[in-house]
């Protein structure tokens, strides 16, 4: 209720900012050069049109939250701690809208948190499984951060997920995530055929998603019947949204954008590796499974995510994107918006069509 009694003075306010910028004096003041760089008068946009009453009541929490956090080249104990309390709030919201079974276990010598569905696993689920990798910037979302990617997609699909507890930085560096990550593979495919595993991840999950599958190839074992790359990308940070997205969202703008290489993880890494970012080897991304993209027009992955369809299309890959208006880096963290619910039925049926194929 709070949100509708604030939109009219959101329309005033950008009513008021289009009275004093005229359409004359806004293209006065807007410059392009020659490189192709614009610049642009201070101006209002408002929150997507198309978005849920939900989503636009929950974007200023995020906001809040993102205000908060502990910056990224602090103490990473500090970042553990304020994520896992966010991610394990959401896990307990998560969990009373879509009960599930959680076991930790070990495989392969990696920890991992095994979710399945309460109602027990759908018949038709009996022989696959999927494999879910966490985000949080390679630092941090271990735990509750893996069971908030996998509580949703193991209880709507009815199958067993498996979320891996891999390596992070500033302790390890690549490509000791894709090494964990391998480990838990090879000993599913004592289990099942490859073509019944799939492979999904958000933010630094999905990122290292694409790096397993290259990986695999890189190790000689068959790959995924499919996978999921969300709010990520198979290339570096970059693009319109990587500028424009963190403006969106409240931050001032970036002097540079973040790129997933500037991670503690990837210290002494070659961006230009395939194994890092696979886009950089199109005879690598011709063997990519059937890929599944998912991202928000106020994520700053958005315009990596779109490349990445791009660049697997071109290469032959069944590719998929999905992109929803207003929603930002890694939106379906919370489970209550539309947006989200429509996004883990992407994500269910997209493997329910394609493993076993």
């Amino acid at each position: 209720m709070q949100a509708e009694r604030r939109k009219p003075l959101q329309m005033i306010g950008t009513l008021a900012a289009l009275l004093l910028l005229s359409p004359v004096a806004a293209a006065a003041q807007t410059r392009v050069d020659e490189q192709g760089n614009v610049t642009v008068p201070a101006f209002t946009v408002p929150f997507s049109g198309y978005a849920s009453p939900e989503a636009r009541r929950l974007f200023q929490r995020v906001i809040e939250q993102d205000r908060h956090a502990p910056p990224l080249d602090g103490p990473v104990a500090a970042s553990r701690a304020y994520w896992d309390k966010i991610n394990a709030a959401r896990a307990e919201r998560m969990e009373r809208l879509y009960p599930v079974k959680i076991e930790k276990r070990s495989i392969g010598g990696v920890p991992v948190q095994v979710v399945t569905p309460k109602q027990g696993i759908a018949p038709a689920q009996a022989h696959r499984v999927l494999i879910n990798l966490h985000g949080g910037a390679f630092l941090w979302g271990a735990g509750s951060g893996g069971l908030v990617e996998s509580i949703p997609v193991a209880s709507k699909g009815g199958i067993e997920v498996i979320t891996v507890d891999y390596r992070q930085g500033p302790e390890h560096v690549f490509p000791a995530a894709s090494e964990d990550v391998a480990a838990v593979y090879r000993e599913l495919l004592k289990q099942h055929p490859a073509k019944n595993i799939g492979i999904y991840g958000c933010s630094a999950g999905g990122g290292l998603t694409a790096e397993a599958v290259a990986w695999f190839v890189h190790a000689h074992l068959p790959l995924p019947g499919a996978i999921g790359i969300f709010c990520a990308s198979i290339v570096d940070i970059g693009g319109d949204s990587a500028w424009v997205a963190p403006v969106m969202d409240g931050e001032p703008p970036p002097e540079a954008p973040l790129k997933f290489s500037d991670l503690p993880y990837f210290k002494g890494a070659k961006p230009n590796d395939p194994l890092v970012f696979p886009a950089n080897s199109p005879k690598l991304l011709a063997q990519f499974p059937p890929t599944l993209l998912i991202t928000g027009t106020r994520d700053f992955a958005m315009s990596s995510a779109i490349q990445s369809q791009r660049l697997l299309t071109n290469a032959g890959v069944d590719a998929e994107l999905h992109v929803w208006d207003g929603m930002w880096h890694s939106f379906f963290s919370d489970p209550e918006m539309p947006e989200s619910k429509e996004a883990y039925a992407v994500m269910v049926k997209f493997f329910d069509r394609h493993l076993g194929r």
